[in-house]
C-alpha cells in the first residue's frame, strides 16, 4: 500500500516527536537522579544541568579541551549567565564549577566544610599517603617540614648553582644537536634532573632518569582520566607505571637508608635532602612515617615538581617567539644585568634573579594564560552555602582556574599575551591560581619559578629557537602542550 505524502509527513513527525522525547527523557535521568534525592534544600542548587547518565557532561568537556577549552566554561555562562557557580556531572560525580575569584577564594580557602577532591584516578594513582589522600592536619604538618628545604630565601639561593649548572649543560647539549628535538621532552628531562635531585640528592647516580622520567608521563596522563582498569586505557598504563615508580623509589630508599647508616658510623654530616627529612619526621606520639608513606609522598613531589617547570619553560619560549617586542624587552632586561655584575663572580645569584622584574611578569603571564592545571578539585563535606546557592554534602567542587584566568572582566583581552598588564598591579585573591590558594597552596611554587627563571636568562642570552611547526595543533589534557611537542631546533647565538 502507497502512502500519501500526508501520512509520510505525519509518520516522520511522529518518529521525530518520539525521538525527542526519548533523547528528552534520557538526557533528564542524571538531574532527576542527582537532585530529586536531594529534596527540599535550604538555598537553591546553581543553575546547570547534569548531562547524560553515567557519563555525564564528560562528553562536551572532552570536546571543549580538544582544540576550545575557554568554551566549556562560556557555553555555561551564555545558557545560564554570570552565576559564577554551574552545577554538572564530571569525572564521575555530581559536581559544582565556580569561576570567579571571589567564590574560588571562598572555597579554597574553608577546610571545615571542604576537603580534596581528586578524581579517583588521581587518588589511586598517587597513594593514600600523598597530598591528595591525607587529611587537613597530616597535611599541615608534612607541609611545614618540607616548606623550609625548597622555599624562603636560603633555601632557593641554594639550589641557584645547580640549577644553572643543569640548564647551561642542557642547552649546549640541545645546541650541539644536528636533528630537530621535541622541545617539550627535553625540557620535562632537565626539570625532572633538577627536582629528582634536590629531593633525593646522590642517591639517584643508579636510577635511570631517563626510563623514569617515560614512566611519569605515562603516570600523568593517567591522572585525571576515567579509572578505566583495561588495557588501551590511559588509567590502566597509568597503574603499571606507577607500580614501576614503587619499585625503583623503594631501592632509592633502601639505599638511602644503608648510606645513612653507613654515615652516622664514621660520623659523616651531609647536607640532607627532602626525602632525609622525609625519614626522620616523626608524629606527635613519636612515630616515624613507614616506607609507603615516604615512596607516595615522592612520587607525588617528583611528578608536580618536573611537569609544571617543564610546562612553563616551553609556554614562555612559545610566546615570546610569537611576541618579538616582548622577546627583545626581556632580552634586554638579562643584557643589563650582566653589564653590572662584577667580573670575580661567577654564575647567578638571589639578588640578580630579584632585579629580572620583567621577566617575572612574562613568566605570571605565561602561568595565567596557559593554565597548566584547568582546575582545583575539592569535596564538600556537608551542605555549604556560598553566594545564595548551597553545594551539597558530598558533591565535587570544581574551582575552574581556567574559567578566572580567562575572564574578561577580571582580565582585559585575557587572550591577549600581554606581561605590562603586571605593571602595578596586585591581583585580588583567587583571581590569580596557577599553584592554588589557601593551605594547599604548591610549597614547590617559588621553586618551579626560579628553575623557569634561570633556564630563561641563559636561553635569552645565548640561544635562539627555530619551530618547525609553528602552526601545530594544541591539545589541552592532561596538560596544555603542542601536539608536536614543539619540534624545534636551538641555535647558539654568537
Amino acid at each position: 500500500m502507497v502512502l500519501l505524502d500526508s501520512q509520510w509527513f505525519i509518520l516522520v513527525v511522529a518518529l521525530l516527536g518520539g525521538y525527542a522525547f526519548v533523547f528528552g527523557f534520557i538526557r533528564r535521568l542524571n538531574e532527576w537522579y542527582y537532585v530529586s534525592r536531594l529534596g527540599k534544600l535550604p538555598l537553591p542548587l546553581p543553575p546547570g544541568d547534569m548531562g547524560w547518565p553515567f557519563l555525564g557532561n564528560m562528553p562536551t568537556f572532552l570536546k571543549a579541551f580538544k582544540s576550545d577549552p575557554d568554551s566549556f566554561i562560556n557555553n555555561l555562562v551564555s545558557r545560564y549567565g554570570r552565576t559564577g557557580m554551574y552545577r554538572t556531572h564530571l569525572f564521575g560525580s555530581p559536581s559544582i564549577v565556580v569561576c570567579t575569584p571571589e567564590t574560588c577564594r571562598k572555597v579554597l580557602t574553608d577546610e571545615e566544610n571542604l576537603k580534596l577532591g581528586y578524581p579517583s584516578s588521581a587518588t589511586a594513582l598517587t597513594g593514600k599517603r600523598s597530598f591528595h589522600g591525607i587529611s587537613n592536619n597530616e597535611h599541615r604538618r608534612l607541609r611545614r617540614l618540607i616548606t623550609s628545604p625548597i622555599n624562603g630565601h636560603e633555601a632557593l639561593s641554594s639550589y641557584i648553582g645547580l640549577i644553572e649548572d643543569i640548564a647551561v649543560k642542557h642547552l649546549e647539549k640541545l645546541s650541539t644537536m644536528n636533528m630537530p628535538i621535541e622541545f617539550l621532552k627535553e625540557m620535562r628531562k632537565f626539570a625532572f634532573e633538577v627536582i629528582t635531585i634536590i629531593f633525593i640528592s646522590s642517591d639517584c647516580d643508579h636510577v635511570d632518569l631517563g626510563l623514569v622520567e617515560n614512566l611519569y608521563i605515562d603516570l600523568n596522563k593517567g591522572m585525571k582520566s576515567l579509572s578505566i582498569n583495561l588495557p588501551g586505557f590511559a588509567f590502566h598504563k597509568a597503574l603499571k607505571a606507577r607500580k614501576k615508580l614503587l619499585k625503583m623509589l623503594q631501592g632509592v630508599v633502601d639505599q638511602k637508608r644503608k648510606n645513612n647508616i653507613n654515615n652516622n658510623n664514621n660520623n659523616n654530616r651531609e647536607k640532607k635532602d627532602m626525602m632525609d627529612l622525609l625519614m626522620e619526621v616523626k608524629d606527635e606520639e613519636g612515630n616515624m612515617l613507614e616506607d609507603e608513606d615516604i615512596i607516595d609522598l615522592l612520587l607525588v613531589f617528583l611528578l608536580a615538581g618536573h611537569e609544571s617547570s617543564a610546562h612553563g619553560i616551553l609556554w614562555t619560549i612559545i610566546y615570546l617567539l610569537d611576541h618579538p617586542h616582548v622577546l627583545q624587552k626581556a632580552k634586554k632586561e638579562q643584557e643589563e644585568i650582566m653589564e653590572i655584575r662584577p667580573s670575580t663572580q661567577k654564575g647567578l645569584n638571589i639578588k640578580e634573579i630579584k632585579q629580572m622584574e620583567y621577566l617575572s611578569k612574562v613568566i605570571d603571564e605565561m602561568l595565567r594564560k596557559t593554565t597548566i592545571s584547568f582546575a582545583n578539585f575539592r569535596l564538600a563535606k556537608v551542605d555549604v552555602n556560598i553566594n545564595g546557592y548551597t553545594i551539597p554534602k558530598g558533591w565535587k567542587v570544581l574551582v575552574w582556574n581556567r574559567g578566572v584566568h580567562m575572564d574578561p572582566e577580571t582580565y582585559s583581552n585575557p587572550k591577549e599575551f600581554d606581561p605590562s598588564r603586571w605593571e602595578n598591579y596586585k591581583a585580588r585573591a583567587g583571581s590569580f591560581l596557577p599553584f592554588g590558594l589557601g593551605s594547599r597552596f604548591c610549597p614547590g611554587s617559588d621553586l618551579a619559578k626560579l628553575e623557569i627563571t634561570i633556564f630563561l636568562h641563559h636561553f635569552l642570552l645565548n640561544y635562539r629557537m627555530e619551530r618547525l611547526n609553528p602552526d601545530s595543533p594544541i591539545t589541552y589534557l592532561p596538560v596544555p602542550r603542542p601536539t608536536d611537542n614543539c619540534l624545534a631546533r636551538i641555535i647558539k647565538v654568537t
